[in-house]
């Protein structure tokens, strides 16, 4: 049995419950080095064999799954944040369907609602967005041309971009062209819920310079929308005058 575990935003202890328990019943770790923190191996058993795939390719990271089931062991793939984003967890659950072996997936916190966190932001206020999109700038990894940055832009919505930090000119380039104006309020988010957290607000057009000035070169998430400059409606859902399922509106 394989366990693909959601290892959380950062913070060792924002490991879910499930994806704990999971971890200190393993007899094998594959965990992702580059970004899971390292701390979350102090929950292993004694014995627990550890792979770190930041090493590896997904052949290797399979052959390991493959000995781990042949010898009867339980296997945990721990991947950063929740591994339905940018987790490349697909290409595994293939390539087990294709072995016959049984896998499930436990979720984790994304990065994103860390940054939200970080942030004491609402990505969904009213009357300034309803809608969350979630992106990154096309690099060694493309990304389809119908989801191009400025395309996305133009909805105005609040936008989380994951992986972009290293280009950050040219976001700045794309987001203004898709609609943003330059002063549309915009935070770097530096390894959210990590003890070394650390957020830069800033607007659009100073992304880059944010960035520039504070030696942030990787590992950090971009927002961008109104929703971080204040201004909203108050929620029907707790307003005076507004009845609910549950009760009645008194003015």
């Amino acid at each position: 049995m394989v366990d693909f575990v959601g290892a959380g935003s950062g913070a060792a202890d924002l490991i879910t419950l499930r994806g704990k328990k999971l971890l200190e019943e393993a007899d094998v770790i594959i965990y992702a080095g580059s970004l899971v923190n390292p701390a979350l191996l102090d929950y292993k058993k004694e014995g627990c064999q550890v792979y770190n795939s930041a090493y590896m390719t997904l052949e290797e990271v399979i052959e390991v799954m493959k000995e781990a089931e042949a010898a009867g062991k339980r296997t945990v793939r721990l991947h950063t944040g929740d591994p339905c984003l940018y987790g490349a967890i697909r290409e595994q659950m293939d390539e087990l369907d294709r072995l016959g072996i049984s896998y499930a997936v436990c979720p984790g916190v994304s990065s994103f609602c860390g940054a939200a966190a970080a942030l004491h932001a609402e990505y969904t206020l009213p009357d300034v967005s309803q809608s969350v999109i979630i992106t990154r700038m096309a690099g060694r990894t493309p990304v389809p041309e119908k989801e191009e940055i400025a395309g996305l832009a133009a909805h105005q919505a609040t936008m989380v971009i994951f992986l972009s930090t290293g280009m950050l000119a040219a976001l700045e380039e794309r987001l203004m062209a898709g609609g943003y104006a330059p002063d549309t309020p915009a935070a770097i988010v530096y390894k959210a819920t990590w003890p070394d957290e650390k957020v830069f607000r800033c607007t659009v057009s100073t992304l880059a310079k944010t960035a520039e000035e504070n030696q942030v070169t990787k590992t950090a998430l971009i927002v961008v929308g109104r929703v971080l400059d204040g201004d909203y409606s108050r929620s029907e859902l707790y307003n005076p005058s507004f009845t609910t399922e549950f009760r009645q509106a008194t003015k």
